[in-house]
C-alpha cells in the first residue's frame, strides 16, 4: 500500500483519482482550497486519510502547506493536479507553475512525482520576462509548457524518484466542460496507474504520457538549458531553491 498526496483533489480528475487509489488500498491526503471545500470533500470522497487546505495563488499559504504535509509525514507519491484555465495570468502562473515548484522544493521528496501537463503545451513558449513580476502575461499553454519542463527537471536532477508528466485529455469536468470529447475514466486512469502502479511501465521517468501511451513532447520540455532558466527563474520569483 502507498501513501498518496493530490493537490486540487476537492473534485473534478482529482477526486476520481483519489476514489480510484482508496478502492486499491492505498492511503489517501487530498487537498482543498478552504476549510468548507474540504468539509464537502470529506463527504464526497469516502476513505480518506484527511483533506488538508491550502489557497494556491498565495505562495506563503503554499509554503504552509507544505510544512503541514510534512508534519503528516512521508508519502510515496505526489500527484500535482492544481490547475486552473480560464482565470488571470496571475493566478495561472501562480497555481500551475509555482505552486507546484514550491511544493516539489519543500515537501520530503517522494518516490514518485507526477505532474498534469496539458497537449496544449505544445502552444507554449519559454519567456524570460514570465518570471520578472508578479503579473506577468502567461498564457495556459506555457504553463502547461513549463509544469513539464518541471516534470522532466525534476527526473534529470532527481533519478532516484520517478517524475513524470500527463496529458490527462479534454475531459468532462468543471474545467473542462460537459461537452469535452475525451472519457473521464482515461482522464484519471495514467495517474492512478503512476502512482501506484507495480508494473515495469509505470517505473519510468522523465516521460510524458497521454492513455498510459508515451507520447513526444515540445522539444523545448527536454532542453536542459531551458530547464535551468526556469528553475532559476521560479528560485527567482519565489526565493527557495531547487534542491540538490
Amino acid at each position: 500500500m502507498s501513501r498518496i498526496f493530490i493537490t486540487g483533489s476537492a473534485q473534478g480528475i482529482g477526486a476520481e483519482c483519489a476514489r480510484q487509489l482508496i478502492h486499491r488500498g492505498h492511503a489517501v491526503v487530498l487537498h482543498a482550497r478552504n476549510e468548507q471545500r474540504a468539509a464537502e470533500t470529506l463527504e464526497k470522497v469516502k476513505g480518506v486519510e484527511t483533506v488538508v487546505t491550502a489557497e494556491l495563488t498565495s505562495r506563503d499559504a503554499t509554503k504552509s502547506l507544505a510544512s503541514q504535509l510534512n508534519t503528516l509525514g512521508n508519502f510515496d507519491a505526489i500527484i500535482h493536479n492544481a490547475g486552473v484555465y480560464q482565470a488571470a495570468a496571475s493566478e495561472i502562473f501562480a497555481v500551475n507553475v509555482i505552486a507546484p515548484y514550491l511544493l516539489t522544493c519543500l515537501v520530503k521528496r517522494p518516490g514518485r512525482l507526477i505532474y498534469l501537463s496539458s497537449g496544449m503545451h505544445t502552444g507554449g513558449r519559454f519567456k524570460e520576462e514570465h518570471f520578472s513580476d508578479d503579473h506577468p502575461r502567461i498564457s495556459y499553454s506555457d504553463s502547461k509548457l513549463y509544469i513539464t519542463m518541471l516534470a522532466m527537471a525534476v527526473a534529470r536532477k532527481w533519478p532516484e524518484v520517478y517524475s513524470n508528466a500527463v496529458d490527462p485529455g479534454w475531459v468532462p469536468t468543471r474545467m473542462g466542460g460537459r461537452t469535452a470529447p475525451d472519457d473521464l475514466e482515461q482522464g484519471f486512469a495514467t495517474q492512478v496507474w503512476l502512482a501506484g502502479g507495480e508494473d515495469a511501465g509505470a517505473k519510468v521517468s522523465g516521460r510524458y504520457f497521454h492513455h498510459k501511451q508515451q507520447k513526444p513532447v515540445l522539444p523545448d520540455a527536454t532542453d536542459m538549458a531551458l530547464q535551468e532558466k526556469l528553475l532559476a527563474g521560479c528560485e527567482r520569483i519565489t526565493g527557495v531553491a531547487f534542491p540538490k
